[in-house]
């Protein structure tokens, strides 16, 4: 899918208008993801680092488009950055044990006075509303208040962390009273008990908990990371709970990244079916995120997404929105939903969350112990990961369980690709009498083999 833009004032629009192609493309692509959200819960928890750097701005009015667009939002903030200044300017000195801090009376007052300002900072962000800018017309309302039951944590290691807490419980009935009505529900990194003492929270714990009990679809944390980074450095796209329970035994990770993991796990174990970890440097990417097939961050899931699999009558229409512009641009030849529909049992795809990103079809001609794979597509923002490779090997393993000793492949413009993974040219003599008989002669196509 092309990429999805941050929120942008509506003066840029003309901007994009100049290649009306591009931009309808976009609108297309983004569709089955709106579909696929609306009325949809999700929790994101914003870091105080985000705020102090100055993109609150940019960040509400992208959640304000999710909104918009039908998703119940609850936004949970944090406030490390804020309470260390506030700390600061008293000449108090900020105490960690354990990566977590200890927060006696005078650091509960800091953690307050922060809290409070950076609620009504988020009100009133949300509550912009200038013509000729992403929050025009908006009229959003925001509900925030005490949905947070917490308990102190306690005497650790011999560590008293005083008014430091963990979440007890979450009002799930009110929260989801506001979200119902439309509302955006904004919760603080603090908790009270009912013997109304308040309690400094971590806004992890907050989200994770609220993303639990609300039985949210999604959890999102915006981390100064870009992701989970892989062997290589890379990040990493998607992980499973068992990857993730893995990095976090084995260590590693850097503390602020293991402590969001942590908690993203939590929630996944929870029942929260994803929960992502996201650079909140990089402006727009919630919406890159959630709207774009590869995202900008790591995406924690039960079990990884991706599934290479033989099709089935309900993948038919994927197919066909997959090969259609192939078809178009003359690349592959034109196959009709009906052809599609009796011969889909021939056909390998892989999929995505539910989206198909590519396919190939096997024909075998058992007769002549040789077979071809046809109609191989890759969604052009999935090439290069890999995609094509999975489905060619997994046409090749059917292959030889049917006996076959070749594969074929004719194509007119990806000799190349075909070339680098073992097939050699070959001649229309080469291919099974029955396929000699429909080669399309005005096509030229060249024909490759691989033995198998």
């Amino acid at each position: 899918m092309d990429s999805a833009p941050s929120a942008a004032p509506a003066a840029a629009v003309p901007a994009a208008s100049g290649d009306p192609a591009q931009f309808v493309a976009w609108l297309r692509a983004v569709a089955p993801y709106i579909h696929a959200f609306r009325g949809k819960t999700f929790v994101v928890g914003v870091p105080g680092e985000l705020i102090e750097a100055g993109r609150l701005n940019a960040l509400v009015q992208d959640l304000s488009l999710l909104h918009a667009m039908g998703m119940r939002i609850i936004v949970v903030h944090g406030s490390r950055p804020q309470v260390n200044a506030q700390m600061r300017l008293r000449g108090l000195e900020t105490q960690y044990a354990d990566g977590r801090r200890i927060t006696d009376p005078a650091a509960l007052e800091c953690a307050k006075e922060a809290a409070g300002e950076l609620r009504l900072d988020m009100e009133a962000a949300f509550s912009q509303g200038l013509p000729n800018t992403p929050m025009a017309h908006a009229a959003i309302r925001v509900v925030s208040g005490n949905f947070v039951v917490a308990r102190p944590v306690g005497i650790v290691g011999g560590v008293d962390f005083q008014h430091t807490g963990v979440v007890r419980k979450i009002d799930t009935g009110t929260i989801g009273l506001a979200i119902d009505a439309g509302a955006v529900v904004l919760l603080s990194p603090l908790g009270y008990s009912p013997t109304g003492e308040a309690f400094n929270l971590s806004m992890e714990d907050v989200a994770s908990s609220t993303a639990v009990a609300l039985g949210a679809d999604k959890l999102v944390l915006l981390a100064e990371s870009a992701g989970i980074p892989g062997a290589s450095g890379e990040v990493l796209s998607e992980i499973s709970e068992a990857a993730a329970q893995a990095l976090l035994a084995a260590g590693g990770l850097p503390e602020g990244l293991a402590f969001q993991l942590r908690h993203a796990l939590r929630a996944c174990e929870g029942g929260v079916p994803r929960a992502h970890i996201i650079p909140h440097g990089l402006d727009g990417s919630v919406l890159l995120e959630l709207f774009r097939h590869e995202g900008v961050g790591t995406m924690l899931v039960k079990e990884t997404l991706q599934a290479l699999r033989e099709a089935t009558n309900d993948d038919v229409g994927g197919i066909l929105a997959l090969i259609r512009p192939l078809e178009e641009d003359g690349t592959l030849v034109r196959r009709d939903r009906s052809l599609i529909e009796r011969e889909v049992g021939n056909f390998t795809v892989i999929e995505h969350d539910g989206v198909i990103f590519g396919c190939a079809a096997l024909y075998p001609f058992p007769e002549d112990g040789i077979g071809e794979m046809a109609c191989l597509a890759v969604n052009p923002t999935a090439q290069g990961k890999g995609g094509g490779e999975m489905i060619l090997q997994r046409i090749e393993q059917r292959a030889r369980a049917a006996g076959l000793k070749q594969l074929f492949v004719l194509t007119t413009r990806t000799m190349h690709w075909f070339l680098k993974r073992g097939f050699v040219e070959g001649s229309v003599d080469q291919l099974p009498r029955a396929r000699q008989n429909l080669y399309n002669w005005q096509r030229r196509s060249r024909v490759l083999v691989k033995d198998l």
